[in-house]
């Protein structure tokens, strides 16, 4: 799962590629924003753990990644 979160103040977003559910990484976030919890903890495929803090995260995508074309073929 690709997740891409806007940072407060940072001029280029995260990228995480999440082994997780949908539904978990919604429920992070969700806690997250409604001031549950003070930061924003996700965990990558690698094992790696992400974490900001909850009142600087400006919005939260979160889906597939999208396939890369290869060539020149029109559609």
């Amino acid at each position: 799962m690709e997740v891409r979160i806007g940072v407060q103040h940072a001029t280029r977003e995260l990228v995480i590629d999440s082994a997780e559910s949908t539904a978990t990484i919604l429920e992070a976030v969700s806690a997250a924003v409604s001031g549950g919890t003070a930061v924003l903890t996700l965990t990558d495929e690698r094992g790696k753990q992400v974490v900001i803090p909850s009142d600087k995260v400006a919005y939260v995508e979160i889906g597939e990644p999208e396939s890369r074309r290869v060539g020149f073929g029109a559609m």
